[in-house]
């Protein structure tokens, strides 16, 4: 498998804190987005490749395609920083065989379903029960908006909302 540096839930994909903080402290070389919507609109490619860090190369791509990406063996160097708009997309990857050992849930914003869940993170029941489905299969799943800030571990926060929607 490829270096993930670090693989993040933030449903604005590249923005400020990706670009100010967290790229340069992960060094990482290479940013990755996963999302399917994403993949398919060019106009959407352009427009986050543009936002990228200077030097950071930015790739597109569907859950199928970034799952056989990320599995391939990487080249000497190379440090990734992989995003994705849910933590479903990130469930879907360990189970299509990607070994993630931690998934940092960021910035999601509430809409549709979606509830407050930890700080500046809402998710829906669908969302709630992928980040339960990754810490079963092994993954860690913690809340930290910087790298400045402390990590927050979501056991709490997952109990409850598992609560507020009904799913125990």
């Amino acid at each position: 498998m490829r270096n993930v540096v670090l693989a993040r839930v933030d449903d604005r994909l590249i923005h400020g804190e990706v670009v100010t903080a967290w790229t340069p402290n992960t060094k990482a070389t290479r940013i990755i987005i996963i999302d399917d919507d994403v993949a398919k609109d060019e106009f959407n490619v352009r427009v986050v490749k543009a936002l990228a860090p200077a030097g950071t190369k930015v790739f597109v791509y569907n859950v199928e395609k970034g799952a056989e990406k990320l599995m391939v063996p990487g080249k000497e160097g190379e440090r990734l920083l992989v995003l994705a708009k849910t933590p479903i997309t990130f469930d879907r990857l360990v189970k299509a065989g990607v070994p993630l050992k931690e998934v940092n849930l960021g910035g999601a914003g509430i809409r549709n379903k979606r509830q407050p869940f930890i700080n500046n993170v809402a998710l829906d029941p669908d969302e709630v029960l992928a980040c339960e489905s990754l810490q079963k299969a092994g993954c860690r799943v913690y809340y930290q908006l910087v790298p400045e800030q402390g990590v927050v571990e979501i056991d709490n926060a997952l109990k409850q909302a598992k609560q507020n929607f009904g799913l125990e």
